[in-house]
């Protein structure tokens, strides 16, 4: 019908593509269940609103770039008894990040440790955080491209200023000194007043031996480690685990 069509195509014209997807459904809602004019209007104003919050979702997870991605609900505690699952979900109602703390997730290869950090960083987004995700040697990577094109500036400003930063496979090999002092740029910066989460397969006492000089070193390390939340992850790779349980089904 041409009304239909004008108003479908002033609700576009408006953004209201929350309300363009259910007003089918509302104008049948309120003719079988008699609702007055303020109801109708209320209900379509909160798909609105609805829509627009996923679609919010979305974009910060996207933005996160986490690559595959892996939540709490997918996360299983049983290949992880030790773990305080309190903790846990605890830290993922993001608290923490309120507050400006860390985490640092410590562990064997394969214990899980990615995933958490993922998954704590996934709730993050559903909250409304912006969440930067980064392989260790990913963030030196591009860092350096940065500094030779000219958008360092700009890097830093994101790294600095996104709510929950998480690096990943911390102290995976060493760096120079100029990354060195990027590091720190990031670090103090957001000392006290943004997350960062960190996963590491090295103990924290091998950490220093990355850096190339180790007062910039402690510097670092000190600001990362103090007010963070610290978990040691332990047991068999899961990853082999779960590789071991394939191979026996198909027996």
């Amino acid at each position: 019908m041409p009304q239909d069509t004008e108003l479908s195509s002033q609700l576009r014209r408006l953004k209201l593509s929350g309300i363009l997807e259910t007003l089918e459904l509302r104008m049948l809602e309120s003719q079988k269940n008699q609702l007055d004019y303020k109801t109708f209007f209320s209900l379509l104003l909160q798909d609105e609103l609805d829509a627009r919050y996923t679609r919010k979702i979305q974009k910060l997870i996207k933005d996160a770039h986490f690559g595959h991605e892996l939540t709490l609900e997918n996360f299983d505690f049983t290949w992880a008894p030790y773990l305080n699952k309190t903790q846990i979900r605890e830290l993922a109602t993001c608290v923490f990040i309120t507050h400006g703390e860390g985490l640092i997730l410590v562990g064997p290869p394969g214990t899980g440790k990615t995933h958490l950090a993922k998954a704590i960083g996934h709730e993050a987004c559903r909250k409304g955080y912006r969440v930067l995700f980064y392989k260790f040697h990913e963030l030196f990577a591009e860092l350096l491209r940065a500094d030779s094109d000219g958008t360092i500036d700009r890097l830093l400003k994101k790294l600095i200023h996104c709510d929950l930063l998480i690096v990943d496979d911390f102290a995976f090999k060493k760096i120079d000194q100029k990354n060195s002092e990027f590091l720190y740029s990031i670090v103090d910066a957001r000392y006290g007043a943004r997350s960062i989460i960190l996963t590491s397969n090295r103990a924290m006492t091998d950490w220093m031996n990355v850096f190339p000089d180790p007062v910039i070193a402690g510097a670092i390390l000190d600001r990362m480690a103090h007010q963070a939340h610290q978990i040691q992850l332990k047991g068999e790779s899961l990853r082999k685990k779960l590789s071991a349980k394939k191979r026996e089904k198909s027996l």
